[in-house]
């Protein structure tokens, strides 16, 4: 007999997703953001090394949306991009 009709046995417990997994933009509020992203894979031959730019702009988005989970932009690769931005302040 199958384990399945064990009703009584275990409960299902819901756990939130996997890390990587975050809910649809379902009002667009980071259309704009997904849209230069796309565009910049597309001009590249979707070389996503070259449009590393776009996606730092759209995972902020996303977090300040709410979209997905606070991360710190370094843990999630952009720690160069972080020193190019500040230094770029210090110089000006």
């Amino acid at each position: 007999m199958s384990t399945a009709m064990n009703f009584g046995t275990k409960s299902f417990q819901p756990r939130p997703p996997d890390k990587g997994a975050f809910p649809l933009d379902h009002f667009g509020e980071c259309k704009i953001f997904k849209e230069k992203f796309m565009n910049c894979l597309r001009a590249n031959h979707f070389e996503s090394a070259l449009c590393r730019n776009e996606s730092k702009e759209y995972l902020e988005c996303r977090m300040e949306k709410q979209l997905m989970a606070h991360e710190s932009l370094e843990k999630l690769g952009f720690r160069d991009l972080i020193n190019e931005k500040s230094e770029a302040k210090n110089n000006s």
